[in-house]
């Protein structure tokens, strides 16, 4: 039984038996035991005890000897996460269950833009873009998942529905902002707001935590590749002292991608689970670009031709 408070929006969701488990195709990438602060994103962090999962076995056994296996990514330093694209997941599309989260609430709106929109309905109008372009280009399956309640409640809740759904892949739809302290005033139509135009851009988040980070990065590498390719850049500033408890590690300083350990939709989810800052609406230009359809657009392409090359069709064996 679903969750209470949680809706799925669309042609409603079947019955679904349980699919054969997605392969966690980068062998290479060892666990980089990263150091993450206790911060959560705004109002999007859930106390609680850390717990650490171990990684599901890959479909085939390593060949690797025990010499080779002793190499720890963690002595190379983030670089060693980029040097190359992970190997796409054999799957078959129209199968491929895509739960797509929409970012906080009706009454728990998170950020609010420099405009005075609230982040919940920057994020809602996203996610319904992305699910009909993930539609129309072969995964039938994919769900929006919206949730009722206040902030921390609403994160079980999420976690809990997607769990249900035996989902394979969350992504988390989220637009971003700063912390308070780097905020300036002005006023908009008579009203007084807050804005900072210093940062903008995407970030793609993981968590070390989730069950299948391997499967997690995988995704969020090619997510970030995607976002890039559409002519996005990435918000660099979560690598700064200046972002205090907000502050994240880079784990590819090329596609965006940072780790956030202890986010619980990241961490909670038994499914590989991906969050998506999609741009800044605190920053007063880029705001403007998040409210047209043609940057929601480029996103929903983004995220499409990740999941297209994510989910490779299984052709059976040779």
């Amino acid at each position: 039984m679903l969750s209470p408070g949680t809706k799925f929006v669309g042609s409603g969701f079947a019955a679904w038996g349980r699919r054969p488990t997605l392969i966690a195709a980068m062998a290479a990438l060892a666990l980089l035991p990263i150091e993450v602060s206790d911060a959560g994103r705004l109002s999007n962090i859930f106390t609680g005890s850390s717990k650490h999962h171990k990684l599901p076995k890959l479909a085939k056994k390593h060949t690797a000897s025990p010499k080779d296996s002793s190499v720890k990514l963690a002595a190379l330093g983030p670089s060693a996460l980029k040097s190359s694209l992970p190997v796409a997941t054999m799957c078959d599309r129209s199968k491929f269950r895509i739960v797509l989260d929409v970012g906080h609430t009706a009454i728990s709106e998170g950020a609010t833009s420099a405009r005075n929109v609230a982040e919940f309905v920057f994020n809602l109008r996203l996610a319904r873009r992305i699910e009909k372009k993930l539609k129309s280009e072969g995964f039938p399956e994919t769900r929006l998942l919206l949730t009722e309640g206040k902030a921390r409640p609403s994160l079980v809740k999420r976690v809990a529905a997607a769990n249900d759904l035996n989902a394979n892949l969350f992504l988390s739809i989220h637009h971003d902002s700063v912390p308070n302290s780097l905020l300036e005033n002005w006023e908009f139509e008579g009203k007084k707001s807050h804005f900072s135009d210093r940062f903008s851009g995407y970030s793609v988040f993981v968590s070390r935590n989730n069950p299948d980070f391997k499967t997690s990065f995988a995704f969020a590498e090619l997510l970030g590749k995607e976002m890039k390719a559409q002519g996005l850049q990435y918000a660099q500033q979560y690598t700064q002292a200046i972002m205090g408890r907000y502050r994240h590690p880079l784990l590819n300083e090329e596609t965006g991608v940072y780790g956030y350990d202890e986010l619980v939709v990241l961490k909670s989810t038994r499914m590989p689970a991906v969050l998506l800052e999609a741009g800044s609406i605190i920053n007063r230009d880029e705001e403007l670009k998040m409210d047209s359809p043609e940057r929601q657009d480029i996103i929903s392409s983004a995220v499409t031709e990740a999941a297209k090359e994510f989910c490779q069709p299984f052709l059976g064996p040779p």
